[in-house]
């Protein structure tokens, strides 16, 4: 069976109930606000960058430095418990929390080697980081996405040679509205 009439069959078998999915209209309205949104963030972020680059101080005395640690380290915590508790129990909210945490794990390295004292902090934190952070960072990443594609192919949305950075969102057309259900 080729992946379009697995498609198909699985469409005709198990269509989802009607009105419990979005329509094309409301997809594509709320696509286009979120698209426009991130383009003015991008868009913002760029200038605003650059004259952070300006104008920062080389040297910054932080307030509350320790509550802004532990908090970081709490927040990271509690995005590592939920992805072990979503991965035990095999629920697809693994996909965000891990994908987070490894995003998180990222920049805690990063503020660990760039706020690092010369000297044995430095090669401490370069070592964390190199050493756990960014490789279980890489496994929380990269392990859910390609999670993800394999259930995109077990439920037909797409062929098994599909790269990760080539899957569709899936959109209405995938899931037509019934008001009989399939006979």
């Amino acid at each position: 069976m080729t992946p379009e009439e697995r498609h198909e069959l699985i469409r005709r078998l198990a269509p989802p109930p009607p009105g419990m999915m979005p329509t094309a209209r409301r997809i594509e309205r709320i696509m286009r606000w979120r698209l426009g949104l991130m383009l003015a963030g991008v868009t913002v972020l760029i200038p605003w960058t650059v004259y952070l680059a300006i104008t920062l101080p080389s040297r910054y005395v932080a307030r509350n430095w320790v509550g802004t640690w532990v908090g970081f380290d709490i927040l990271l915590l509690a995005m590592l418990a939920a992805t072990v508790v979503f991965g035990w129990r095999r629920r697809q909210l693994l996909f965000p929390t891990a994908f987070a945490s490894g995003v998180l794990l990222v920049c805690d390295a990063w503020f660990d080697v760039l706020t690092s004292q010369p000297g044995a902090d430095f090669v401490q934190a370069l070592g964390s980081a190199l050493l756990l952070e960014l490789p279980l960072a890489f496994v929380l990443i990269a392990g859910p996405l390609r999670l993800m594609r394999y259930v995109a192919i077990r439920r037909g949305l797409i062929e098994p040679g599909t790269r990760v950075w080539r899957m569709p969102i899936p959109m209405p057309e995938l899931w037509p509205e019934r008001s009989v259900p399939p006979s």
